[in-house]
């Protein structure tokens, strides 16, 4: 199966990164990104919301790190952001200045997800939308048209799909709970993937809302790949120039064994099609695709390491272990030849972002930039290029 694109168009590096302190008075922490991929302070931006954490099932305690149990808080692309505020059932859009990219300015008033306690949000510039995936007791889909001038524009009164998973707000996790949302390539299609429980043969699904033109299209259709169970973050992988309407190809994480690639079908049913269990894993949890590379990177909240592999076989190519004493790393980014992992606070290890150099069969720590704001419910990594 050919579909990765060429590389050259994803040299860039970043401009700046982002990632959401998710506290009371929630807020994007925007760093400066330099040429040889370091970070330096930038900003921090109130999004006008409160964050708020899940609670974790093992024992019954506030979640941190993984506060939201999902990936993607939020989501830049050209010179916009979103965010979500799951403390106040909200989702907040920011613009980003040209000559600046740490300097965001908020647009309108955040706006009601129609659900309880957003967790995952998607954007895409071409098609005007942003959707956010609701993690609650309520449930679901919301999308909005983003204008520059007004915010953000509900495309209905009501969650478009619901997901009747059982959960309560906040949310108990991380099984049985909404991972994570985004488009396809070309925003053809909005993806949701939702963990599954193995311990009540609960196997979690994906979820797939069409978009027509610029419009979701519902009701969403749902799959269970053959031999996923916990489904978490995830990336997509580019397709080739020439096939930009062929299938889309979708790789993501499993809590329970390591990650699976997953083909979508013109029914719009995800199958997958290689699956690699990771030795030694706990909670492989958040993805990222590096066009640079040609390569996914996963990331394990309580295994301090960075695993690369190759989506099209699912071989494993090198396993890095960081050089710091963070605990482990949960989302991530990539851009150009670096990852940007964030690793929020655990006691006694202050939260930090790690930047990783990536290409020609290697990987190389360039800067663990420890910062106070990336507590330990700090969630979210999004790149500015």
């Amino acid at each position: 199966m050919m579909f990765l694109a060429d590389a050259g168009p994803y040299r860039k590096n970043a401009k700046a990164v982002y990632f959401l302190t998710n506290e009371a008075k929630n807020s994007v922490v925007a760093l400066k990104v330099h040429a040889d991929g370091s970070l330096s302070d930038g900003s921090i931006t109130l999004t006008g919301g409160s964050g708020a954490s899940g609670i974790s099932s093992m024992n019954n305690a506030t979640a941190g790190p993984d506060s939201l149990f999902s990936q993607s808080a939020l989501k830049a692309e050209g010179n916009m952001l979103v965010a979500v505020n799951p403390g106040s059932n909200t989702v907040s859009l920011f613009t980003i200045s040209r000559a600046d990219p740490t300097v965001l300015t908020l647009v309108g008033k955040p706006a009601s997800t129609m659900g309880e306690f957003p967790v995952s949000v998607a954007l895409s510039i071409k098609k005007k939308l942003a959707c956010v995936a609701n993690g609650g007791a309520k449930a679901g889909l919301a999308c909005f048209r983003i204008s520059a001038k007004t915010g953000l524009i509900p495309l209905s009164e009501k969650l478009l799909t619901t997901f009747n998973i059982g959960q309560s707000t906040p949310p108990i996790g991380p099984l049985n709970s909404i991972s994570h949302t985004l488009f396809n390539a070309d925003a053809s299609a909005l993806i949701t993937t939702v963990k599954g429980d193995p311990s009540t043969k609960n196997t979690g699904f994906v979820s797939v809302l069409p978009i027509q033109y610029t419009h979701p299209v519902t009701p969403d259709i749902r799959s269970s790949p053959n031999g996923t169970a916990v489904l978490f973050g995830s990336a997509i992988i580019p397709s080739n120039p020439s096939s930009l309407h062929g299938p889309t190809v979708l790789f993501a994480t499993d809590a329970a064994f390591g990650t699976t690639t997953l083909s979508l079908s013109s029914s719009f049913q995800f199958s997958s099609f290689t699956k690699t269990t990771i030795s030694g894993q706990i909670a492989t949890c958040w993805s990222t695709f590096s066009p640079f590379t040609r390569t996914a990177f996963v990331t394990d909240v309580v295994k301090n390491r960075l695993v690369e592999i190759d989506p099209v076989t699912g071989n494993i190519l090198q396993t890095t272990t960081l050089p710091n004493n963070n605990r482990g790393m949960i989302d991530l980014a990539s851009a150009g030849r670096f990852i940007y992992a964030l690793s929020p606070a655990t006691p006694g290890v202050q939260g930090a972002v790690v930047v990783v150099e990536v290409g020609n069969g290697a990987a190389r720590q360039v800067q663990n930039f420890v910062l106070n704001t990336a507590g330990s419910a700090a969630v979210g990594m999004t790149v500015s290029v």
